[in-house]
């Protein structure tokens, strides 16, 4: 696979995951539990914020591979 193809699929995966990782912290976010806590809710907003950054490592690593030599 060519370092182009790799970085469209790559591209479409990171887009996925975006999609869903703010969809479910959306969802998560407005749980009671959550919802009636500062600081939980603070605690929580950062990991959700940052945490999409480790599954989307490997994407990216995968992504900048050189191609194989013929």
């Amino acid at each position: 696979m060519t370092i182009r193809t790799r970085k469209f699929f790559g591209t479409l995966a990171l887009l996925v995951l975006v999609a869903v990782w703010s969809l479910l912290g959306m969802t998560i976010a407005q749980t009671p539990w959550l919802a009636n806590s500062g600081l939980l809710q603070a605690i929580f907003y950062v990991v959700a914020g940052l945490g999409w950054v480790l599954p989307a490592m490997p994407i990216v690593s995968w992504m900048s591979r050189p191609d194989r030599a013929a």
